[in-house]
């Protein structure tokens, strides 16, 4: 068998050389059978009453025969077929392979390696030029082979050959299968590259996306990973699964896939044998508070912090909507701290922080808030930020004379953030247009009367004073109603303001009391304020834009400012120093600053807030957020569906 095969599989590659070699068969066959017959002799058949044979030179026929008549035939046309488009002809190529790999496996060999091989056939007809009486006793077993004509011949030829050709395959697959594939599943050989592929040394991933993907700097050899394949089993894919099973090569791989598959970073046993999670150091890897930590949410090291002040005059109407206040437009993003203090506040202090709430919407939560007397401060931060943060201290200070009416005073809160440390401070000094003197006694009683910090540990302690409060601080914030005026009477700062709106914001601060005390440095020491290009924050008439027009006529002033200091130079950069025009429910104008600040990284040994906030106000606020939501898109729908009828 394996003979035959091998000659079919030698016909099959050369047929032009078989067709050769069974033409010459033939012809010695005509050759013995002339001479049989006695015609190559010249002679008369010795067997004249038979019927003469086809194609003997006697005319000799051979009983029982039929001799069938051929009409010739026109050659068909070409049938015009459409042309492939690229898809089909990659789609029967991938189909074509397909195929070619089933039939390795294919236990009934019936796929198209058999068919393969029966079209090779099929292209290489045997066409004789002469035959033989013994036509019968030839290649084929097939007895009518000798009834056709020669092209009859040639195509029962042809089929018989596939026949045969495809037993004949099927037993040499057969053996080929019980021998060199026993046991094991045919598979195709494994292409190798010439060389070895060379190593991914450059690194694709920005700075952005690595910290965006939380990738640490120092776990950054995954590379090592993908040479040893560890048994763990896992519900997710890790970075050794990930390289083990050959889905990626190197840390550049692992950078795309961690946004796919987790923000997690792995962590190796021999860092977290190295390391402790209960004091941690500026140098320590992996320190909750460290640098890589800082750097991961905060690639250049600078948070956006939002800084208001509002003398609310004690109204117990709230303004229908805050966003002008909190959101302003100009910068497009929010930033990642809101510190709102408040003077004279709502009845209400609920209801207060629940609309603050409402308007920063989920992506906030209230960190901390406090209250002395009518004095509101109220903390907000991101979400995301809140591990970060230390536990929230407070103090107040009371500096009436008669300290059961708190209308006057200080509140401040302090907490550390990463290993920066803040202290925002809002303040209600004494009002009158002559009394600098109690205002800056104010100012010193706050600084040495705020016992703060109590738990948390200060920063840096050999820059700290125990007789004022601001010094023990990396970053402090004081701001409130000061109720510093400007010396000039009613009726110039009205010709200023009415002249040139733009120029005189410039010369009303020449007359400003607080500019020309800090310039004197009575009040404020080392602090700053960022250029004011509004106009005066009061007195205006409640509900209108237009200044006192009572009997007293009070002067317009810069009372509601926001200042700071740092104890390291340029850490605070002030972005944007204005108010709200827009909120006009009380005789002062809210003023807001936006701050860029540098924040530094810390220890692990500070106690953290784990977390905290107030959840109850935080799910107050969202549903009134959704509740206002719907009731604006009923009455959008409302007004959509309503119309006018008209009765003639």
């Amino acid at each position: 068998e394996v003979q035959t095969a091998r000659g079919f599989l030698r016909a099959a590659a050369n047929p032009a050389r078989e067709r050769g070699r069974v033409l010459s068969a033939v012809s010695g066959m005509g050759r013995a059978g002339r001479a049989a017959c006695g015609a190559g002799r010249g002679g008369r058949c010795c067997a004249p009453q038979e019927p003469r044979l086809k194609g003997c030179p006697c005319g000799l026929q051979t009983p029982n025969v039929k001799i069938k008549s051929i009409t010739p035939r026109p050659p068909r046309k070409p049938r015009l077929e459409r042309a492939a488009s690229l898809d089909e002809k990659n789609w029967k190529r991938w189909r074509r392979f397909r195929t070619s790999q089933e039939s390795l496996t294919d236990p009934n060999e019936t796929s198209s390696s058999n068919g393969s091989l029966q079209e090779a056939a099929l292209t290489s007809p045997i066409r004789g030029r002469g035959t033989t009486c013994c036509e019968p006793s030839s290649l084929h077993s097939s007895p009518d082979a000798s009834e056709e004509s020669p092209v009859g011949k040639s195509k029962g030829s042809t089929s018989d050959l596939g026949k045969r050709a495809s037993e004949i395959s099927s037993a040499f697959g057969g053996l080929l299968r019980g021998k060199a594939f026993a046991g094991s599943k045919p598979r195709l050989s494994q292409i190798m590259p010439a060389r070895p592929l060379p190593p991914m040394e450059l690194n694709v991933a920005s700075h952005t996306l690595r910290t965006a993907n939380k990738i640490d700097p120092d776990l950054m050899d995954y590379r090592h990973y993908s040479q040893n394949k560890f048994g763990r089993v896992s519900n997710s894919l890790s970075d050794t699964r990930l390289h083990g099973n050959g889905i990626v090569y190197d840390n550049c791989s692992t950078d795309s896939m961690k946004s796919t598959f987790s923000l997690l970073t792995p962590i190796r046993s021999k860092d977290v044998r190295s390391r402790s999670y209960l004091e941690g150091s500026l140098l320590a890897s992996g320190a909750l508070l460290g640098a890589e930590e800082l750097s991961r949410y905060f690639p250049d090291r600078n948070i956006g912090i939002f800084v208001a002040t509002w003398n609310m005059q004690g109204q117990k109407e709230l303004p229908e909507n805050l966003d002008d206040f909190l959101l302003p437009t100009d910068p497009d993003y929010a930033q990642d701290m809101y510190v709102i203090g408040v003077q004279e506040g709502c009845p209400d202090r609920r209801e207060w922080e629940i609309r603050l709430q409402e308007t920063l919407g989920p992506h906030y939560v209230m960190l901390y808030s406090a209250a002395h007397g009518v004095l509101y401060m109220s903390v907000f931060i991101r979400r995301d930020l809140i591990w970060f943060c230390s536990e929230v201290e407070y103090a107040t200070v009371t500096t009436r004379i008669v300290s059961q009416i708190k209308t006057k005073g200080a509140l401040g809160i302090c907490f550390t953030f990463f290993g920066t440390s803040f202290l925002f401070i809002t303040s209600h000094f004494t009002s009158g247009d002559s009394k600098v003197n109690e205002r800056k006694l104010d100012y010193n009683k706050t600084i040495q009367a705020l016992t703060l910090p109590k738990v948390v540990p200060d920063t840096n302690p050999y820059r700290s004073s125990s007789g004022d409060v601001t010094t023990r601080f990396d970053e402090v914030f004081w701001f409130g109603d000061f109720n510093f005026r400007l010396n000039k009477d009613r009726e110039t700062v009205d010709s200023i303001l009415n002249q040139n709106p733009e120029t005189g914001v410039s010369k009303l601060l020449a007359y400003d009391q607080l500019t020309s005390e800090m310039g004197r440095g009575s009040i404020f020491k080392g602090f700053q304020e960022a250029d004011i290009h509004f106009r005066p924050s009061y007195k205006f008439d409640i509900g209108k834009d237009s200044y006192d027009t009572t009997s007293k006529q009070r002067t317009p002033s810069y009372t509601d400012r926001v200042v700071f200091r740092s104890r390291y130079r340029d850490d605070i950069q002030a972005v944007k120093y204005s108010s709200c025009p827009v909120i006009k429910t009380s005789d002062h104008r809210p003023v807001f600053a936006l701050f860029r600040v540098k924040v530094r990284p810390g220890r692990d040994n500070i106690p953290l807030a784990a977390g905290q906030f107030d959840r109850e106000l935080y799910l107050i606020g969202i549903k009134r957020r959704i509740t206002r939501e719907l009731q604006n898109r009923r009455q959008q729908k409302d007004q959509k569906s309503s119309s006018i009828c008209s009765i003639s």
